[in-house]
């Protein structure tokens, strides 16, 4: 079984964004601000699958019995590293920036439709896979919800998910419910929830705010506390319930 590493990057102190009675907080797994926002070095297991170890072993079982039912799970997108979600998040707001011709705040907001700030996405988790049906050929975009729909490429993978991922602890972060807000309908998007529900709670501790008002990369200096605030409630909190 292989394992990855990848390039540390150095933590910061932190605040509690909210009280945790102390006794429930020691029961828990301590997780430290690097490894939350991607800047450890996380053991990761699978060629093509980094994960971490349980929800490795999770994914390759649920794998083979979709298998079984035609279906090629296909990682497109599992670890993602702090410094990778700079690159995606800088390339973007230039982009929208200069070659658009937009103004920050709403090149930011089309941004997190879909991206996620550095430091706060599931993905630096190892806990979470972005997923298609290998044996399906389609052009253009693969991670484009029309494919996941009725007549579309993956819609079998979707229906299969739909009645057996949650058999294996997956289960999808960005539904498609009227009332959330925050990131568009991901119906590709997985997470496997014994270890990001603690992972998540571990986060929300920390004094968030703070710590994305000192990140440095291009588009993070018109970040207001308003902004950040809603950010965290709309776009890291307003997700299925059962992830929480």
């Amino acid at each position: 079984m292989k394992r990855r590493s990848f390039i540390k990057k150095g933590g910061m102190a932190t605040m509690a964004l909210t009280t945790v009675p102390a006794m429930a907080a020691a029961q828990e797994t301590e997780y430290s601000i690097t490894e939350l926002m991607g800047k450890s070095e996380p053991e990761l297991y699978g060629e093509g699958i980094n994960l971490q170890k349980g929800a490795h072993d999770a994914f390759v079982s649920m794998k083979k019995a979709a298998y079984q039912d035609g279906i090629d799970l296909k990682i497109v997108s599992s670890y993602r590293s702090y410094l990778r979600q700079v690159g995606i998040f800088e390339r973007k707001f230039i982009r929208y920036t200069e070659e658009d011709g937009m103004e920050p705040l709403p090149a930011i907001d089309k941004i997190i439709e879909y991206s996620t700030i550095p430091g706060t996405s599931r993905h630096h988790w190892g806990t979470d896979i972005d997923i298609i049906d290998g044996y399906r050929k389609t052009e253009g975009d693969v991670l484009d919800a029309d494919k996941f729909a009725d007549g579309g490429a993956f819609a079998d993978l979707k229906d299969w998910m739909d009645q057996n991922a949650a058999t294996y602890d997956f289960h999808l972060v960005y539904t498609d419910s009227p009332k959330r807000k925050g990131f568009k309908y991901e119906p590709w998007h997985y997470s496997y929830a014994p270890i990001s529900k603690p992972m998540l709670t571990a986060f929300r501790r920390k004094n968030i705010v703070q710590i994305l008002q000192q990140e440095d990369f291009i588009g993070a200096e018109h970040f207001t506390i308003g902004f950040l605030k809603n950010y965290i409630q709309d776009n890291i909190l307003d997700i299925n319930e059962v992830l929480l």
